[in-house]
């Protein structure tokens, strides 16, 4: 609004994604909400290291920044590297992260479902030999679209996996972006999308599973990815 005069250095932490026994009323993934606006940047870290590193950019940054955190990975620990632990690591805001490196299928994620997606590509890879990429995506807005891009070209198969609701999700805008660019001409199936179920959070927990993504929903939408228009 400003043409570049003012600044707006301000970040917002707040606790995002699905908890658990909370209902419809604390249970919502807001990443495609905030991505949505012009101007704001978005992170949404998975490990220590993301939340780390993030943060400092964020912190940093002359732009307003909201800032996810899935309360359900504030007990999970981390191995961290000396690096990483290092006062001056910081993490590029829109720069995407390589966890698994692959060869058969992308499989793009952000926040807690990053874990699921390296427990489904370790379980593909022992019982079926498929090879999985696993792209953490960390940042929202700007989205790495390079980096998503430069996967699917190598892999010619992508599934994208994430706890908010499909219309109008984080994985409906990786579909828009290879759909614009040339990497359609490489996918060799239609791109897979795991959600969450479009219903408000169940507070029972025997259903409130039914309406998140586990790991055995990723390994069967990869599956279904994989061996579609199989040559």
């Amino acid at each position: 609004m400003s043409g570049g005069d003012l600044t707006c250095p301000i970040v917002f932490r707040g606790i995002n994604g699905v908890s658990t026994g909370v209902g419809a009323q604390h249970t919502q993934c807001f990443g495609s909400w905030y991505s949505n606006v012009p101007g704001l940047k978005v992170c949404s870290p998975w490990s220590a290291a993301d939340a780390r590193g993030l943060l400092k950019a964020a912190i940093r940054d002359d732009d307003p920044v909201v800032f996810l955190e899935n309360e359900m990975m504030y007990g999970v620990e981390f191995d961290m590297t000396a690096e990483e632990m290092d006062r001056d690591f910081v993490v590029p805001i829109g720069k995407a992260k390589i966890e698994r490196l692959g060869a058969d299928v992308t499989i793009t994620a952000h926040a807690k479902m990053v874990g699921h997606c390296l427990k489904a590509a370790a379980i593909l890879q022992k019982d079926h030999n498929i090879s999985a990429e696993v792209i953490n995506l960390r940042t929202l807005r700007p989205l790495d679209r390079r980096s998503i891009i430069k996967s699917v070209k190598k892999t010619n198969r992508i599934v994208n996996v994430e706890e908010g609701w499909p219309q109008c999700g984080i994985g409906a805008e990786v579909a828009a972006c290879l759909m614009e660019t040339d990497a359609f001409d490489y996918l060799d199936a239609p791109m897979e999308r795991v959600t969450g179920a479009e219903v408000p959070m169940p507070y029972a927990d025997s259903i409130e599973r039914l309406a998140v993504p586990q790991v055995d929903n990723i390994v069967n939408s990869v599956l279904q990815c994989t061996y579609r228009n199989k040559k």
